[in-house]
């Protein structure tokens, strides 16, 4: 455990989001946001949906992303819509490896609110609280090769494509298919 991480913020604002750290009693939300997204996911997240297929069950995931987050194994956050006040995506930091230290993002937007610059703005965000507060090193993703939404997302953001993970997907059909690895390491984002 990291000392100098118990301060950390758990609320990030964008112009038009609050990007935090889940709260008991949140698991209703979550599970409504997969499930109303269950069909643009489902190749994705398959876990999470596995792991949240009721709404007791998704109570049961968010307690344990706040023991992760608590315990410095992964950050995990609701993106809120701040007009609203609805949970409208979710996003992580996971795979961390503090020796380096690195980490990993997996994310995704409700398909209404897809499109609409939502995701580049709290992924800005989410980036620089993983350069600045975790003082990570670098920050990687994995995406679909023909998942040109995220790539393009990410290059918005800086990352850069660093190879291929060949049929390392399994999608929800049975198909294979291949895994486009993007990362950003800190000097670069510094250099923007």
């Amino acid at each position: 455990m990291l000392p100098e991480l118990f301060d950390i913020d758990t609320a990030l604002i964008t112009t038009r989001t609050v990007v935090r750290r889940f709260r008991e009693t949140e698991g209703k939300s979550f599970f409504q946001l997969l499930h109303a997204n269950e069909a643009a996911i489902r190749d994705l997240f398959p876990d999470l949906l596995k792991v949240a297929d009721t709404q007791e069950n998704a109570e049961w995931y968010i307690r344990q992303e706040l023991a992760s987050w608590l315990l410095q194994q992964s950050f995990s956050f609701g993106i809120w819509d701040k007009e609203s006040a609805l949970m409208i995506g979710f996003i992580q930091v996971i795979h961390l490896d503090w020796a380096l230290p690195q980490g990993e993002l997996r994310f995704f937007m409700d398909k209404d609110k897809s499109g609409k610059g939502l995701m580049t703005e709290v992924m800005a965000m989410v980036v620089a609280f993983c350069f600045h507060q975790l003082k990570l090193e670098k920050i990687g993703l994995r995406t679909p090769n023909d998942n040109f939404t995220t790539q393009r997302l990410a290059r918005k953001c800086g990352f850069s494509r660093e190879g291929d993970l060949r049929s390392s997907l399994r999608r929800s059909s049975g198909e294979l298919t291949d895994l486009m690895l993007m990362g950003l390491t800190k000097s670069e984002y510094e250099k923007v």
